[in-house]
């Protein structure tokens, strides 16, 4: 028999559900968030949960928000539930729930109805996570997208904002109106320098305006910058059954996610924050040495085992990490030639970082895909792999496995696995992939001459020649004694 999630069912849960031990009436709203997904639960959501398990800071509550039609179906969904979430974690020792209850409101699906409650004094942070693609960053620049049709009509009509952005100014201006100083923005979205993409888009947005908006948001609201990271896997019916199954509770948007978290945020929060570091976020004065660390170690470390394991026909991340070549092949490429690029971070180990994405790949619970780390190439490798190329040929230092790494994914591209089974890549730009991955078979260039992609890096001598004998390896000898060859 299971039991609906709610607060009058606290005490009726199973006792091997952690519930929490402060009440509703203990806790008071500071922190607006945009985007109550998955993520924000199992993430932000969870270092608050903690923290008000300490007897800490419980005027720092959460009232969750939304702009999108699915965040009104998210809003009903815990409205039921009075906003608790249950939070399952995949640990491979076993499976434990806890009962997070540090949303305690979510406002209304309604521009009007957001920015007065972002207006309220005692909001001091508003959080935001609204992906990637929430941002209006224009793709071949990198900045912001003056031009998006969503830009231009908030713009035109600022008085009747649509967009997260439009919003936001909005209820910082209503704020400065009333003498009630600004909220901080902090972006909890799992792209660099989230902050400063944050502060382009606002401050994009209200360039635009004929007062002096632009120029006193920019001298008055701080955007912090962090770094975020948790595996939380989509809910669909096999986790609602699982959390019903396991723990005996009916909760119709339970959050299932990896016992690993990590949240490093710059310590620029103006009008105050709680106090996260007692419950492990590191506050630092520079993220972008943590951000650097991920992006080329546990990213690229996903780039790594990616593609030679797409290419043995294994579908499962943790399988992979099972086979002594792509372990060997991650392990060689990680020593050798991408941590040693990795500026030293005071405190923390590189190389223990390195292990515990290791365990984190072998963890056979979270069920992450290869098809899924193959994802969108063309976008990802100038992003994880393409940089530390260049970095260690800037230093005058070999590129053979990184070279490998790159020849894999041409091979992928070429559409067939070493048992001659179609690979159906998945990307934009998937056609031309698969033309130029075929054509490099003959003549490695006409992957490398992807401009957009390689930049300059293509015509690399010493970067194209060890491609050159990658590719032809792969090709002539296979994808196993390749790999074979290069571990040693």
């Amino acid at each position: 028999m299971t039991i609906k999630l709610s607060l009058a069912a606290m005490r009726s849960l199973p006792a091997r559900v952690a519930k929490p031990s402060y009440g509703r009436a203990d806790l008071s709203a500071g922190i607006v968030h945009i985007g109550v997904g998955n993520f924000h639960r199992a993430h932000q959501a969870m270092y608050l949960h903690r923290l008000f398990e300490s007897g800490r800071d419980r005027d720092w509550a959460i009232v969750g928000a939304g702009v999108k039609s699915y965040d009104a179906s998210m809003r009903d969904r815990l409205k039921e539930q009075d906003w608790l979430t249950t939070v399952v974690e995949l640990d491979p020792e076993g499976f434990s729930a806890t009962v997070c209850g540090s949303m305690v409101d979510f406002a209304e699906v309604d521009p009007a109805v957001l920015i007065e409650t972002m207006a309220r004094p005692e909001i001091r942070i508003v959080s935001l996570t609204v992906t990637e693609g929430g941002y209006y960053v224009d793709a071949k620049t990198g900045g912001f997208d003056a031009s998006h049709p969503e830009i231009v009509a908030d713009r035109d009509n600022p008085d009747d904002p649509k967009t997260v952005f439009g919003i936001l100014i909005a209820a910082l201006l209503r704020r400065r109106a009333a003498g009630v100083p600004p909220f901080t923005v902090m972006s909890c979205d799992n792209l660099p320098e989230n902050g400063h993409v944050a502060r382009n888009a606002v401050l994009g947005l209200a360039q635009g305006r004929p007062d002096d908006t632009h120029d006193w948001i920019a001298d008055n609201v701080a955007f912090p910058c962090g770094m975020v990271d948790c595996i939380t896997p989509a809910t669909g019916r096999r986790e609602i059954a699982l959390v019903a199954e396991k723990f005996d509770i009916e909760d119709a948007a339970p959050v299932i996610c990896e016992p690993f978290r990590q949240w490093v945020l710059e310590d620029n929060f103006p009008q105050g924050r709680p106090a996260l570091e007692t419950v492990g976020v590191e506050f630092v004065d520079d993220v972008a040495p943590y951000e650097l660390m991920k992006l080329r170690i546990l990213n690229g470390g996903h780039a790594t085992i990616a593609y030679p394991a797409g290419l043995l026909g294994i579908h499962f991340v943790h399988e992979a990490m099972r086979n002594p070549l792509v372990t060997g092949f991650l392990e060689k490429l990680e020593f050798t030639e991408i941590i040693p690029t990795v500026p030293d971070i005071p405190g923390t180990s590189r190389e223990a970082y390195y292990e515990k994405i290791v365990e984190r790949f072998s963890n056979e619970a979270v069920g992450d895909t290869i098809p899924r780390l193959c994802l969108d190439g063309s976008n990802r490798q100038p992003k994880f792999i393409l940089p530390t190329i260049t970095a260690r040929l800037d230093a005058g230092q070999p590129v053979d496995g990184l070279a490998l790494e790159v020849a894999l994914w041409c091979r992928y591209c070429a559409g067939t696995d070493e048992s001659g089974n179609v690979i159906t890549v998945e990307d934009i730009a998937a056609g031309r992939l698969k033309r130029n991955a075929l054509a490099a078979r003959t003549d490695p260039s006409a992957w490398l001459s992807m401009h957009d992609i390689f930049g300059d890096l293509g015509r690399h001598p010493v970067f194209a020649a060890a491609f050159a004998s990658a590719l032809s390896s792969l090709w002539k000898d296979g994808v196993g004694a390749t790999l074979a060859a290069y571990i040693g």
